[in-house]
């Protein structure tokens, strides 16, 4: 999940919620939303590699 930040950047969370705090993991912030997807689908990539 991608969202825009108020600075104008993209934030990549996880897809589920953490169980321990109950909010999103934050995976990462990117400066364009084309590298946030970037990291979102080598993210994907590495969890059935």
């Amino acid at each position: 999940m991608i969202r825009k930040l108020k600075s104008g950047k993209y934030r990549l969370y996880s897809r589920k919620k953490d169980p321990k705090t109950g909010k999103r993991r934050n995976l990462g912030t990117f400066d364009t939303k084309e590298a946030a997807k970037k990291h979102e689908r080598d993210v994907q990539y590495f969890k059935r590699h």
